[in-house]
C-alpha cells in the first residue's frame, strides 16, 4: 500500500475513520458527510469541524477523488490481510498441527513440511463444526435463564398479589377495631410494604441480573454465529478466541430461598373480639 496516503491523511478528523462519502468544505477541509451533518446539527453556525470557519455552502460537494482513494485504500488493505505476510502469497492451507494458515511456500518449508495441511474451506468447515458443537451448552444455557426469568417474574407477580390480599384482610380486620386500634393498623401496613418493597426490589435485582445475563449470552452466541458465516480466511484467524468464547461458562442462576412474603407472620394475631 505504498502507493496511498498515509492513513491519517485519509481519516476523518471527527469520527476517526477512513473517510466515508467525504464532502470539501469552503476552507479546503474534508469530513465525512454524514459526520458533517451530525456535527452541524448541534451547532449554530455551520462551521468546519476543524479550523472552525463557517462554511459558504449548505451542502458541500463530495470529492470524488478522495472517496476513490479511501475506497481503494480499503479495498487493498482488506486483501492484504489474505496474503501471507512472508511470501506475499494468498493464503491456501491451513496447519492442523500448529493451526496457522499458510501459502504454498509455507507447506513446502522445514516448518511445515510434515505437518498434516488441508485446504482451507475443507479446514474452516471442520472448525466450524466444532464451534457449532460448543454452542450447544450455550444455548441450553441461555434455555435455561430464560426459564428461570419467567420464574423470577412469576415470583414478583405473586409478591405483588400476597401484598394486595394481605393488605385487603389487614384493612377489613382493622375496620372492626375502635380508633385507638388504628395506629396499630398503620403500622402492620407499614411492615408489610417494608417487606413488599424489599422483597420486590430483590426480586428486580434478580430480574435484572438474570436479563443482564441473558442478553450478555444471546450477544455473545449471536456474535459467534456471525463469525461463523465469516470467510474461511477470518474465520481460521480468529478461530481459537472464538472457540475460547463459545466454552466459556457462566455460572448457575442463584435460589431465591425465603423469597416470597411471610402472609402467616402478617396475619396472625388478628382475629379481634370487639366488645
Amino acid at each position: 500500500m505504498a502507493s496511498f496516503l498515509p492513513e491519517e491523511d485519509l481519516t476523518c478528523t471527527v469520527c476517526c475513520d477512513i473517510f466515508e462519502d467525504p464532502v470539501v468544505l469552503s476552507c479546503s477541509h474534508s469530513v465525512c458527510e454524514d459526520c458533517l451533518k451530525n456535527y452541524w446539527s448541534t451547532k449554530q453556525f455551520q462551521e468546519c469541524p476543524l479550523c472552525r470557519r463557517r462554511s459558504s455552502r449548505d451542502n458541500p460537494p463530495v470529492c470524488i477523488a478522495l472517496k476513490n482513494l479511501c475506497e481503494a485504500y480499503t479495498k487493498e488493505k482488506k486483501l492484504s490481510g489474505e496474503l501471507c505476510p512472508s511470501h506475499k502469497e494468498r493464503f491456501k492451507l491451513f496447519c492442523k498441527e500448529d493451526k496457522e494458515l499458510l501459502c504454498v511456500v509455507c507447506r513446502d518449508s522445514r516448518e511445515h513440511k510434515t505437518h498434516d495441511c488441508s485446504p482451507i474451506d475443507e479446514a474452516a468447515a471442520d472448525l466450524k463444526e466444532e464451534v457449532k458443537e460448543a454452542l450447544e451448552p450455550l444455548t441450553d444455557k441461555l434455555n435455561e435463564f430464560k426459564n428461570t426469568e419467567r420464574i423470577y417474574q412469576d415470583m414478583a407477580e405473586h409478591i405483588k398479589k400476597q401484598a394486595e390480599k394481605a393488605e385487603s384482610r389487614i384493612k377489613e380486620e382493622f375496620e372492626k377495631l375502635h380508633q385507638f386500634l388504628r395506629d396499630e393498623e398503620e403500622a402492620r401496613l407499614d411492615v408489610l410494604k417494608e417487606e413488599e418493597e424489599e422483597k420486590s426490589q430483590l426480586m428486580k435485582e434478580k430480574i435484572d441480573d438474570i436479563s443482564k445475563k441473558i442478553s450478555s449470552l444471546s450477544g455473545r452466541i449471536k456474535d459467534i454465529e456471525e463469525e461463523l458465516k465469516a470467510n474461511a480466511v477470518a474465520f481460521l484467524l480468529d478461530f481459537e478466541d472464538t472457540m475460547e468464547r463459545a466454552q466459556r461458562e457462566m455460572k448457575e442462576p442463584e435460589a431465591v430461598p425465603g423469597g416470597l412474603i411471610d402472609v402467616a407472620q402478617h396475619l396472625g394475631n388478628l382475629n379481634f373480639k370487639v366488645l
